[in-house]
């Protein structure tokens, strides 16, 4: 049976492989068909019929996203007749769309809207059919608006397919078919894991994160309030996207020169409390390996993953750390060590994080997050929600000059850099568990193995005389299989073959959080975390034991990693949850030391 298929687009032959769809072998001539429910990295549906192609010898358009190629196949991809179906398509999607554009989250990014106007579609002449539906806001995260809805079904494939989380699906039907959840009862109310892969699969902005701009600006303009702000690792290769810079440019000094424009009283960088978090968890694992604790150790920087684990492998709770994820401990030392440094009252600091990601929003309001004594993080912005305060103040964030970070809180190390990239975080632990093992640094600290866009990746390392088989997981889909798979070898053997897992809940890591900008592909979110490395490799310490901000928290403030003090502020706790609605159900774990 043959392996290639030749065929004629628009005149033009080409061979391809079998299965290749009509979509796929038109661009490799060169030739553009519109899309919309299409997305290169999700299965498709043919759901909106925009990309519709003529066939010689059918009697009816085909459906390019997924009508496979056949031998002699004779296609065309631009007619009078095409024109007028796709035309026609997105005006009867418009007439039941909410067209709010100029004052939508996805205005100048809306894939719906760059069509009409590619089309030239004048929705004053459109008879509008939409009936307003109340939005979903019982989320802490993520709001969805069902009038800017196109049923798409992207949200749903990438929730039940890659995550499998399975939080939301179609409802009803015909006419009246919409993506909901299951008994309609809330995205607040499901076991959604507030990962945002839907809000970064949307392609009209019907689901996106929960804003807090006010509540920021507010603080901002309040000279009774001290304004403190930390930013994640995986900004620094990300913001630069959407001031025409290439994706992957390292914009750190931009960053804290932007944030300090906005008038930010104290910018520090996420990138120490990462650096902080490898001392705790690194101490962590060496010490359930020399006394014979419970292994795998599992990472807990992710908190959509955190929550996937308390809502589907439970069990998996005394295996994960304790560490509370950069964020948190950043935020709880901003309210204790920060403000005993500079003699400032924590009633008065305002907490402010910056994170590619919308399930942080969710984690800085756990109840449990309040071991300063006041809540640790107060208020959570995204990517994006950065970038709209950046274009509101004007500020030309391309040709700003480089800022530095202020001191205490803002030092940090190639190893926190690469915690946005998959394999991150295994490789910053890495690099300062063999240092706390053997009393000095590994010879090459590139560790390869653990790196790229794999889903699962495995590798054995030699520490300290001993061989510890590792494991790396990205996307919730890719977790579940390794948990699966481990939880299987425990019950038959008693123990796991890893010694260390990573788990990130989002693909690609933190490059591809859900609060990332729009556009955020696979192919994209490598390059992001290109960027990380690129980073790690050029700064002068590489291994978090080494920062000297690090070193100084523990010698005035927390003592020793894994101290009681380090224990009270720097871990927390987790719950087991309810498989329909997400709610605690017992707590597992307790803090102890």
């Amino acid at each position: 049976m043959p392996d290639k298929v030749k065929l004629y687009i628009d005149g033009k032959e080409i061979e391809v492989p079998v299965g290749t769809t009509i979509l796929e072998a038109a661009k490799k001539v060169g030739a553009t068909i519109p899309t919309l429910c299409y997305h290169p990295d999700l299965k498709p549906t043919g759901a909106c019929g925009v990309c519709v192609v003529e066939v010689e010898g059918t009697p009816v358009p085909k459906r390019s996203c997924c009508t496979p190629v056949s031998e002699g196949m004779k296609v065309t991809t631009n007619s009078v007749k095409l024109r007028q179906m796709r035309k026609t398509v997105i005006e009867m999607i418009l007439s039941n769309h909410d067209v709010s554009c100029p004052s939508c989250v996805a205005n100048g990014k809306c894939e719906l809207q760059e069509l009409a106007n590619n089309m030239g579609v004048d929705i004053k002449m459109l008879d509008e059919i939409l009936e307003y539906k109340p939005l979903d806001e019982t989320s802490i995260a993520i709001i969805r608006d069902p009038n800017k809805c196109i049923a798409c079904g992207r949200c749903i494939i990438v929730c039940s397919e890659i995550q499998t989380v399975h939080a939301i699906t179609f409802a009803d039907r015909g006419f009246e078919v919409n993506v909901n959840t299951f008994f309609k009862e809330g995205l607040g109310n499901s076991v959604c894991v507030n990962c945002g892969q839907c809000t970064v699969f949307c392609p009209t902005g019907a689901l996106r994160e929960r804003s807090e701009i006010d509540e920021v600006w507010e603080a901002l303009l309040d000279p009774e309030k001290v304004v403190v702000v930390q930013e994640a690792p995986a900004l620094r290769v990300t913001l630069g996207e959407e001031f025409g810079m290439e994706p992957g440019t390292v914009t750190v000094g931009k960053m804290y020169a932007a944030l300090k424009k906005l008038g930010f009283d104290y910018v520090f960088d996420t990138n120490f409390s990462a650096d902080l978090t490898i001392m705790e968890e690194g101490t962590e694992l060496v010490g359930r390996i020399k006394e014979g604790g419970p292994l795998p150790l599992i990472t807990s920087c992710s908190p959509g993953w955190i929550k996937f684990m308390e809502t589907y492998f439970p069990d998996f709770a005394k295996y994960t750390s304790t560490c509370k994820s950069p964020q948190q401990m950043f935020g709880t030392l901003t309210k204790t060590y920060f403000a005993q440094e500079y003699g400032i009252d924590p009633a008065k600091i305002v907490s402010v994080s910056i994170m590619p990601c919308t399930a942080k929003k969710f984690e800085a309001r756990r109840p449990e997050m309040r071991d300063s004594g006041y809540q640790d993080v107060d208020y959570v912005l995204t990517t994006r929600e950065f970038v709209r305060m950046i274009k509101e103040a004007g500020i030309d964030f391309k040709n700003l000059p480089e800022a530095k970070a202020d001191d205490l809180m803002g030092a940090y190390t190639g190893a926190a850099t690469i915690f946005g990239a998959t394999g991150g975080v295994m490789e910053a632990a890495v690099r300062s568990a063999y240092f706390l093992l053997t009393g000095e640094n590994l010879k090459n600290l590139d560790i390869e193995a653990v790196r790229g866009m794999k889903g699962i990746k495995e590798a054995e390392l030699e520490i300290g005389g001993m061989k510890l088989k590792v494991a790396v997981a990205h996307g919730l889909g890719n977790a579940r299989k390794l948990l699966t798979k481990v939880r299987k070898q425990i019950e038959e053997t008693g123990k796991s073959e890893y010694a260390f897992i990573e788990i990130m809940a989002c693909p690609g890591g933190c490059v591809g959080g859900g609060g990332q900008p729009y556009g955020s592909d696979l192919a994209r979110r490598a390059r992001r975390g290109e960027g990380l490395y690129k980073e790690d490799k050029e700064l002068p310490m590489r291994c978090s034991h080494e920062n000297p901000a690090v070193k100084k928290a523990y010698e005035k403030f927390l003592k020793a990693p894994g101290s009681d003090i380090a224990h009270k502020l720097l871990h927390t706790c987790y719950f087991e949850r309810d498989l329909e609605k997400g709610t605690c159900v017992k707590e597992l774990t307790h803090k102890h030391h």
